[in-house]
């Protein structure tokens, strides 16, 4: 899977980001000296924690056929640390349905498990970083090459 960025010409710092046919907007605060058009990377990070821990407690309610009505999460930033190396992200989880406590204890366990969590926790992950000189067909539209 690619994940495509290409900047906004119009904005100082703004990136379009295209995922599978997906499109959304990442850009930097003003005080970053971006317009504030998007998400920020962080945001970005944030939110992938969150939304894999709803789907993550949506589908297991939905395979042991417990009925869920909404599912509202919260991530809290605490990024404070993270130049001595701690990034803190609080997540609640507010479940609404019939479901007992101790189906609400399995949640909570299962949503502890969702693949993101695990990745940032986990996981290492190996970075590669190219930058290269575009070609003046790919900077410039419509231009020949």
């Amino acid at each position: 899977m690619t994940v495509q960025l290409k900047r906004i010409a119009e904005a100082p710092m703004a990136q379009s980001v295209t995922i599978r046919g997906h499109g959304l907007v990442a850009d930097a605060s003003v005080q970053e000296g971006g317009n504030d058009a998007g998400p920020s990377p962080h945001d970005l990070y944030d939110a992938a924690l969150g939304a894999c821990k709803a789907l993550t407690v949506l589908w297991y309610a939905r395979r042991k056929g417990w009925a869920i009505d909404d599912v509202q999460t919260v991530v809290e930033r605490d990024a404070s640390g993270e130049r001595a190396g701690v990034y803190r992200l609080a997540t609640r989880l507010q479940v609404q349905g019939a479901l007992d406590d101790a189906q609400l204890a399995e949640l909570e366990a299962v949503a502890g498990k969702c693949p993101v969590h695990k990745l940032m926790t986990t996981v290492a992950t190996e970075i590669s970083t190219v930058v290269e000189r575009a070609s003046q067909a790919s900077t410039t539209e419509g231009a020949p090459s």
